[in-house]
């Protein structure tokens, strides 16, 4: 797997923010959101890993970086398990590598973009038992959340910041908002914000995350 790109901050770095790009995406996709948000996180080291280049079903099997394969997209998204739980491992990993390097898990947070999103959702409350930052959910749905799910203590107490396109096409916008009904009705901290756009990223939101943040970092 390609090495994660790594920003160090203007100072020691005592936070990390895991940034996981979507799919066709990679590594560089949101760097210059990682270098805005850094002038204001002096601290804050930014981790952006890459997906593997595999075959995408649903996109007539062409190779593109993808943390998982898309079957199928109806009624629900038809995904390659195995391949989600490969992704959802290299993320623990990298906690672990950034805990090994000094920083508490507790300033420890995970961010996705659609694809990315759906493998930080399922890292965090599915797989990851132990403190975490936050997470930061942005365009993306949570393919293994099911009613049946139950969250640990130390799950229930990630805070969680959830931003949609009020015209996502492509990750609608009721999935999004289901996944963060899953989790507010489980007892998480759980923010819901949503803006007039489709499947992108506006600078009002990248505003929202800093500010966010810094709020959990102080």
């Amino acid at each position: 797997m390609t090495e994660p790109l790594i920003l160090q901050p203007a100072k020691p770095a005592d936070a990390c923010v895991i940034w996981l790009h979507g799919l066709g995406a990679d590594r560089y996709d949101f760097e210059p959101v990682a270098k805005a948000l850094q002038k204001s996180l002096l601290s804050t080291r930014f981790v952006l890993p890459q997906a593997p280049t595999r075959a995408v079903t649903i996109n007539g099997g062409y190779e593109m970086p993808s943390w998982y394969d898309i079957k199928a997209m109806s009624p629900a998204r038809s995904i390659s398990m195995e391949e989600l739980e490969a992704s959802s491992k290299m993320v623990t990993d990298l906690i672990k590598e950034q805990k090994s390097h000094g920083i508490d898990a507790s300033r420890i947070f995970l961010a996705g973009f659609s694809q990315g999103g759906a493998v930080v959702f399922h890292t965090a409350f599915m797989k990851w038992q132990g403190a975490l930052g936050g997470v930061i959910a942005l365009s993306t749905y949570a393919p293994t959340f099911s009613n049946e799910l139950e969250l640990s203590a130390s799950q229930q107490r990630i805070p969680v910041l959830c931003l949609h396109g009020q015209y996502d096409d492509v990750v609608q916008n009721a999935m999004g908002r289901s996944a963060y009904e899953h989790l507010k009705t489980r007892g998480v901290t759980a923010t819901w914000r949503e803006y007039p756009m489709g499947h992108e990223v506006l600078p009002q939101e990248i505003q929202d995350i800093g500010a966010w943040l810094t709020t959990r970092l102080g």
